[in-house]
């Protein structure tokens, strides 16, 4: 296996230890000669041939492609970055404090510092003890021998972290101003809790508490602020449904509790740390079988949690939702923002893991690819303002750990001689820390792949406060596949390799003339069931003829109200050489009478058809030549 090493056998600085180079700022506008723009290109290959490595810049021209291009709109625009990391649990900083000082400075630095590292800009840190502990008993902040309560929480203390946890916050804070934190306890002290322990059980159906348990989670807040981390996000259970957790501290709270508890720390914390939001549900994107399985007889499995809780009347203290990846699909973010959709959406866990027998080799490809179109791609495109994986450094066992998980993986890896290798989350968190900063906004750009795997290219473009573009390619397939990229009028083509992450990056603000019209219906000659499938703005799904070519077969799609229609762009993905020949676009204000708008041939799988400024409700594509292929539309977009 080829190793790419940190720390002590290694004597370069952890800028060359990493093969990174500098961040985007510090070099340069990306302009290149004269007026054209060029895009910086940086790549990971899953055989690690190539590890965010910087290949020679490319250059935006005039004109369009016949390869599947990926249309970058800067003028559509979603939700705003907060930032891309992981956790430094007590086991992380077991991990890191076993280095030498230098070798653990090489390490921080490869982590956090934005120039010569990938910049992480997000922790979730855990509130007392998880499963990765190095301690050989779980702790919080507030034990008490049994049968003892602290209601007055006078044994409050936070001395544990002291010692190495918020030494490396401080620091990691220090190369990386823009560092958020966000705290998550997996269980509250026992003597709150039935049973008196901190694995399973519930916080006691108790008012006094619920306030006992707010006041813990402010005095953890207020403590971590003093001592220079504060705290920017707090969660109040990790994973509120696993209620049988295996030997590690954890919690089933119902919702009727999650949110009495949040009534109680809302003021609380709104008066304590201003800056602090309540973060709701921090579990599964849907609820495991197995917590299913597990829900007390005659009870509900509130398989809706976070519906529910964010239509309880706690919700006016809740910024928003944390999802994590061991369930479900990142789907379920949209779906939760459609039906509220003025509450945010973070993504808050995913640890790597891997099957006993797997080779390294395996282990790097199969995370790299999974993390890629899952976390990578697929969160951000669902309206995750943060991408966070879990263990931020394991020893090669995958330890320390005190019960749950013995086959995770971190973004570093402690060996046994001392060295440090980055395995495939610094690359994937990497791709988008390093070129993504703290308050970009993510823009509108096509995308043909899909989280469940189809081969096609996955993309997610944010533009950065300082106007810069970072646009994320991943390509699905473990073959080569080249494409485009195009901004407006202006597009460069690329190759990238099997399974391979391209990060591109341009400084210079590129902006299209054409403004997307938004589109009500479709319908179609063939396929009619379909259609909409044409207008979903997603190009992983499809409308497709499923049979052979003909002239006359159309698609047609409805503008809701009479617009003014400059472009129409058709644009067939990554299902090369589907599309008509020769084509008839029309229009009609009443669906009834039509008027051709304009006539053309296509040879490419993105045809963007120019047009006179016409008021038109709606749009007719009629295929006027025969072929014994279908016809695919990805997208149908249509400008003023």
């Amino acid at each position: 296996m080829r190793r790419h090493t940190l720390g002590a056998a290694v004597t370069a600085t952890a800028l060359l230890a990493t093969g990174l180079v500098p961040s985007a700022e510090a070099i340069g506008d990306g302009r290149g000669g004269g007026s054209t723009t060029q895009a910086r290109v940086w790549v990971t290959t899953p055989d690690r041939a190539e590890l965010l490595h910087e290949r020679a810049p490319v250059a935006f021209a005039q004109g369009s492609s016949r390869q599947t291009t990926i249309t970058v709109d800067p003028g559509t625009t979603y939700q705003t970055v907060d930032g891309f990391g992981a956790s430094i649990t007590d086991s992380s900083a077991a991990v890191l404090y076993q280095l030498s000082p230098a070798d653990r400075e090489k390490t921080m630095r490869s982590l956090f510092d934005p120039k010569q590292g990938i910049g992480v800009s997000f922790l979730r840190q855990v509130v007392g003890s998880s499963d990765f502990t190095a301690q050989p008993e779980h702790y919080t902040y507030d034990d008490m021998p049994a049968g003892q309560t602290d209601f007055g929480l006078r044994h409050f203390s936070i001395a544990h972290e002291q010692k190495q946890i918020l030494p490396l916050l401080r620091r990691a804070k220090q190369l990386n101003p823009e560092l958020k934190v966000m705290a998550t306890p997996w269980s509250p002290p026992a003597w709150m809790k039935t049973g008196d322990s901190l694995v399973g059980g519930r916080l006691k159906d108790d008012p006094a508490i619920y306030n006992a348990y707010a006041r813990y989670l402010v005095k953890f807040v207020k403590a971590y602020t003093a001592a220079g981390v504060p705290v920017d996000f707090l969660s109040i259970q990790n994973e509120p449904q696993n209620r049988t957790p295996s030997g590690y501290p954890g919690t089933d709270l119902p919702v009727r509790q999650a949110a009495a508890v949040i009534e109680q720390l809302g003021p609380m914390l709104r008066a304590a740390s201003p800056r602090t939001k309540i973060l709701g549900y921090d579990h599964n994107w849907t609820t495991h079988p197995g917590d299913v399985a597990n829900t007390p007889p005659g009870e509900d499995p509130e398989t809706d949690y976070p519906y529910q809780l964010l239509s309880s009347p706690a919700a006016r203290w809740i910024a928003g939702t944390a999802y994590h990846c061991y369930s479900g699909s990142p789907a379920a973010q949209t779906a939760l923002r459609q039906a509220f959709p003025d509450k945010g959406i973070w993504f808050t866990e995913c640890s790597g893991s891997h099957g006993p027998n797997d080779t390294p080799p395996q282990i790097f490809r199969g995370t790299l690819t999974w993390h890629a179109r899952t976390l990578m791609l697929g969160t951000t495109r669902n309206w995750a303002k943060s991408v966070v994986n879990w263990n931020i450094a394991l020893n090669a066992d995958g330890g320390p750990h005190n019960g749950g998980c013995d086959t995770c993986t971190g973004l570093v890896t402690r060996h046994p001689d001392g060295t440090v290798s980055t395995d495939a989350e610094y690359y994937t968190i990497g791709h988008l820390s390093k070129f993504v900063k703290p308050g970009a906004q993510r823009i509108a750009s096509t995308s043909y792949g899909t989280t469940g795997w189809n081969g096609q290219l996955m993309s997610s473009a944010f533009r950065n406060r300082d106007g810069s573009t970072a646009l994320l390619v991943h390509n699905e397939n473990d073959e080569p596949r080249s494409f485009a990229v195009a901004v407006g009028d202006q597009s460069f083509e690329y190759t990238l390799p099997g399974g391979a992450i391209g990060t591109f990056v341009w400084a210079r603000e590129l902006r299209s003339a054409y403004k997307p019209v938004p589109l009500a219906g479709a319908t179609a000659s063939v396929g009619a069931e379909l259609a909409p499938l044409a207008i979903d703005a997603d190009g992983s799904t499809l409308w497709q003829s499923k049979q052979a070519l003909a002239s006359s077969q159309y698609v047609q799609v409805d503008l809701g109200t009479a617009r003014t229609v400059r472009r129409v762009a058709l644009d067939s993905g990554g299902n090369l050489g589907d599309y008509p020949g020769t084509w008839q676009l029309a229009y009609s204000n009443d669906g009834t009478t039509w008027r051709p708008l304009k006539t053309g041939t296509s040879d490419g799988q993105l045809t963007n058809v120019d047009v006179t400024p016409t008021r038109a409700r709606y749009l007719r594509i009629t295929s006027t030549s025969a072929s014994d292929h279908w016809w695919t539309l990805a997208d149908v977009r249509v400008y003023s």
